[in-house]
This record gives C-alpha cells, structure tokens and sequence, in this order.
C-alpha cells in the first residue's frame, strides 16, 4: 500500500530491494516498521535514498531536544510548504507526544493557539523560518546542541515537504473523513506509531550508509551534534551530486539565483514568474527549469504536465529524482543558512524543554549534553 502511495516513478519494492537500497530499507523498517513512502520514493537514486534517511533520522533521534519538539517542528515546516500529506504524518506524532490540541492547532496553522509555551515558540519559529523580514526568533537560550537538531529538523523537512509535495499524495489520511472521524483516526494511529516515536535510537546508525564529507560552507550551526554534522557533510555532498548529474548548469545557476533573492514570500496561483525566469533557456532545458524552479519555490504546483515534460528532458526515473531532490535541497540549504545566522541574544540557560522530559516526552528518556557538546 505504501509503495502505491508514489507517483511518477517506480519505487524499488522491499522484497527486492539490493545492495545500498536494501540495507537503508532494512534500517527504516527496524525504526519504523514499514518503509514509509518518503523514502521508497528515493529508490530510484540509492544514494540519494541514503541521504534522504540519514538527513532525517540523526536530527531525529539526537537526544538534546524531546521528540515532542522535533515533531512540532516537523509539523510547522509542512504547514509553511503547503503539504497536507507531511502535516497529517507529523500532527498525528504530536497526538501522542503533546496531545490533541497542540497537533490541531499547528494543523490548523493557528501556532499562537498552542497550549505549552515551549512548543509555540518553537512552532512560531518553524513555521516562518524561510521568511527574511517576518521571521519569528530563535527560541531563546539554546545550546551547541538543541540548535544542531532542530536547525536539522527544520532544513531536513523543509526538503522532505517539496519532495514529497511532487511524489505523493496531498493527504496520508482518507480525505473524505469528517472532523471528528479524522481526530479519531489520528489518535487510533498515534498509539500504533508510539513504539517509533519513543523507542531510543543510537545516533550516528545512518552516516556509514554514505562515505565521509567535508563539512559543508554554511552549514556550521550541526557541529553541536557530531552525528547530525556528518550527516549534513555526507548527505550534502550527494545531493549536489545528484543535482550536477540532472541539470543542467544554467538551470542549476537560475535556482540558485532566484533562491538568493527569495526573502521567503508565497509565489502565489500563478506560474507566471517561473515562465519569465525561464524563458532566456535553451528551448531543451526550460522543462529541467520549470521542474526545478517549481520545485524550490512552491512544490505544490508540480503537476503531472512539468513532469511529462521534464521526461521529455530525460526519461529515466533516477534523473526525476535526482532533479527534484536537488532543487528541494537547494532550498532547504539556503533556509539552514538564514537559520543558523540567526540568533537571539539571550545567554543560555536551563533547557527550554525540560518541562517536556518531565511529562515523559523525550524520545531517548534521558539529557545527552554530554556526547553533543
């Protein structure tokens, strides 16, 4: 069912999955307890399947920052997005970590309405991240390493909504559920999802997937987290691969060009300004543009049209998703850079979140300064 959950390409199914793609399978299932569709989309591209899971999982499991605030966090990303289908996952996580109201308030996109005062700074801040003039502050008082794991949790989803926005569905719940039928079901999912969200995990399981990286310019803000360092160096490293073997330089420039210019601003309905910025391509490469500009900017327009031309472009699987993992990358890049530039000016104090270990809401059930200093 997960697997028919992908559009555009065929996923390696798990029972025949080999080499780098059945061993990052076999980790998520452990975890997880199935291969959840996010990642069988990556299939086609094994290494990017590796980067995608490495640069998910270790922010993830790091154990500075409850869980509970990671999937806040998680949540206020996919509202920003507009991905119905991350906001689902993610707000269910919450049902069992904070409770129902905190879910459906960022569900809602009404982060102001959150109960737990820790919890709407940081959905506050998730949710406008992106945003250069109207951004929200960094919680304050934040050490090395609660900064490393939500700046990671933050840059992490903010590429698994655009990917996900172009390969699956817009709802991971049946979209025809009343209100209270679809609170019923995400508590009924919540207690089944609870061993995944509050089993400890050791970190660093995922960054032997991929060989070891320099650290990336602009990405200082994960050397709090030795594991989620090495996973932005490896994880970064293969996207930009992926993006030099896809598009074309001129496409890969635009992007980068329009992303240093964005000051986080919704592109709105209309297409318009993608077709201006690529109208000066070669005639062949605008669909790479098209996919690409869309892609970093306002995935939710991705359609089955700037697909099939794309494929026009290159009809392989892995190019689609080579492509389309780039520019979510280059995006989400850019967001981690305006993040970790910013700080508050507050001196670090106790935890923000210690109150949320206390209820029992810490994924790992225990404060590991220590080992993220």
């Amino acid at each position: 069912m997960a697997q028919r959950q992908v559009k555009y390409v065929s996923a390696v199914p798990w029972s025949n999955a080999s080499g780098l793609v059945a061993e990052v399978y076999a980790q998520i299932a452990d975890e997880m307890r199935l291969v959840v569709p996010p990642a069988q989309l990556h299939s086609p591209s094994p290494e990017l399947l590796a980067a995608y899971w490495m640069l998910t999982r270790e922010p993830l499991v790091a154990s500075a920052v409850p869980r509970a605030a990671k999937e806040a966090v998680a949540a206020a990303v996919a509202v920003a997005n507009i991905c119905p289908y991350c906001v689902e996952v993610h707000t269910v996580g919450m049902y069992d970590l904070s409770g129902e109201h905190d879910a459906e308030a960022i569900a809602g996109d009404r982060v102001e309405a959150m109960a737990d005062p820790a919890l709407r700074a940081l959905g506050a801040w998730a949710r406008t991240a992106h945003q250069l003039d109207d951004a929200a502050p960094e919680p304050a008082g934040l050490s090395a390493a609660e900064r490393a794991e939500l700046i990671g949790v933050a840059v992490a989803f903010h590429y698994v909504s655009r990917v996900v926005n172009v390969f699956l569905s817009s709802f991971f719940l049946p979209p025809g559920l009343g209100p209270r039928a679809r609170r019923r079901m995400k508590q009924g999912i919540s207690r089944l999802l609870r061993p995944t969200l509050r089993t400890p995990r050791p970190g660093g399981r995922s960054v032997g997937l991929l060989a070891p990286a320099a650290p990336p310019v602009g990405a200082a803000w994960a050397a709090g987290n030795d594991d989620v360092a090495a996973a932005v160096a490896r994880s970064y490293r293969t996207f930009e691969l992926a993006g030099a073997r896809s598009l074309p330089d001129a496409v890969r420039r635009l992007v980068l060009d329009r992303l240093a210019a964005w000051r986080g601003e919704d592109s709105g309905f209309s297409t318009a300004w993608c077709e201006d910025l690529i109208a000066d391509l070669p005639a062949r490469e605008r669909p790479a543009g098209r996919l690409a500009l869309l892609t970093a900017m306002s995935s939710y327009q991705v359609d089955d049209r700037v697909v099939a031309e794309f494929r026009r472009f290159d009809s392989s699987d892995a190019g689609l998703v080579d492509a389309v993992a780039w520019s979510a990358f280059a995006a989400s890049r850019v967001i981690g850079n305006r993040l970790a530039a910013v700080r508050t000016a507050a001196p670090p104090v106790e935890s923000n979140f210690e109150h949320l270990e206390d209820a029992g809401w810490h994924n790992s059930g225990h404060h590991d300064r220590g080992r993220a200093a």
